[in-house]
């Protein structure tokens, strides 16, 4: 691809004085690269109390989800932890237990796949987690080798 250094880009120039301008002015080469959209594939990554779990599975299911990995896993937000009472000693247990629930989904789906989680994990109290919306890059089924959109289908 060709570009002028110094094109001003007038509407209504004459063809003659185009032809000026064109001469007048040095090419300089310009590199295009082309990709596919950004963000065609997206990893959801939701963070939750344990007890909405099956409650979260049961939506994705209905929400036409085909796989996720879920995890448990032990963090802390806003609440920093809290304190218990054990046999009348008081504890406090700063990494309260999680769990994780990821799915990888179009980008298409990704409001659905999100709406589903909230739904379904939200109790109205703190402590109900978050959820993460990443682009993929590339994905590949390690069993037939397809790759994207067609390794996260059925």
């Amino acid at each position: 691809l060709l570009c002028l250094e110094n094109w001003q880009g007038e509407i209504g120039l004459n063809r003659e004085k185009k032809r000026q301008l064109t001469l007048q002015t040095k090419p300089i080469r310009v590199e295009v690269r082309l990709q596919l959209e950004a963000g065609q594939m997206k990893l959801v990554t939701a963070i939750f109390k344990p007890s909405r779990l099956d409650a979260v599975i049961d939506a994705l299911g209905e929400a036409d989800v085909s796989g996720l990995t879920v995890s448990e896993v032990r963090g802390y937000g806003r609440q920093q932890g809290k304190t218990e009472v054990y046999r009348g000693a008081e504890y406090e247990v700063r990494l309260l237990p999680k769990v994780k629930v990821e799915v990888a989904c179009g980008a298409s789906e990704t409001d659905r796949v999100v709406e589903a989680i909230t739904a379904a994990a939200n109790t109205g109290t703190i402590g109900d987690g978050k959820v993460f919306v990443a682009d993929l890059e590339t994905i590949v089924r390690i069993r037939t080798g397809e790759r994207n959109e067609q390794a996260i289908g059925s």
